[in-house]
């Protein structure tokens, strides 16, 4: 812009025009702050999704954080809670994952626990009575991490799915610290994809993931 002043002033003048050269600078600065001001209104986007803008609540502070909430959650939930929640169902279905393995191979001595199948074993387990026992020690379990989260949503500085467990302290370096959590939420969140896979899979098939692998049977 600068030149589209000062090269007119040139060719009639026959000399540079020191006037016009200061003007031409001050436009040129005087549009680049509106440029400026204008990108650093628009909305960012999200870093998940592109085509979207990102959620004001995601603000990339928490771990494992790329803005990715499709439906807008954030903004009416506190985001504390949703992370203790995912937390929990990250760590769940770990233990599934494992779990869904271990029974295909190993069966406590009873008939009840026999089924290969883990589709089969569910509903022996249900009708018998297990399935119980294992709902009534869950429930025991969120009972007592309730007054936890309570406190953390009454800021109490608590980071949303800490419970202190930590025996080998491998919490004590921050920066290892920092890159636990990421890989625990990572981890959760493909198990989360995983369990959800073997299930339907195991209600296809009506075999375990093992058995499927060994058969190479794909599809029902």
């Amino acid at each position: 812009m600068m030149m589209t002043f000062v090269q007119p002033c040139r060719l009639f003048t026959g000399r540079w025009n020191p006037l016009i050269k200061v003007r031409s600078n001050s436009c040129c600065v005087a549009t680049n702050l509106y440029f400026l001001r204008a990108s650093a209104s628009l909305p960012q986007k999200s870093k998940a999704i592109p085509f979207l803008d990102r959620p004001p609540a995601l603000d990339g502070s928490m771990v494992g954080d790329v803005g990715f909430d499709p439906l807008n959650i954030s903004s009416y939930l506190d985001l504390r809670w949703l992370r203790e929640s995912e937390l929990k169902h990250c760590r769940i279905a770990m233990l599934a994952v494992v779990g869904w393995f271990v029974q295909e191979v190993f069966h406590l001595p009873n008939q009840i626990y026999s089924a290969s199948d883990p589709t089969e074993a569910f509903w022996k387990t249900l009708a018998t009575g297990p399935m119980g026992q294992i709902v009534l020690w869950t429930s025991f379990f969120e009972i007592i991490s309730t007054p936890a989260v309570i406190q953390m949503l009454q800021g109490s500085g608590r980071e949303p799915g800490y419970f202190g467990f930590d025996p080998l302290g491998l919490g004590k370096n921050p920066q290892l610290y920092k890159r636990f959590q990421l890989s625990e939420l990572k981890n959760g969140r493909l198990a989360m994809i995983a369990i959800g896979g073997l299930i339907h899979q195991s209600f296809l098939t009506h075999m375990g993931a093992i058995q499927q692998l060994q058969q190479h049977k794909w599809f029902p």
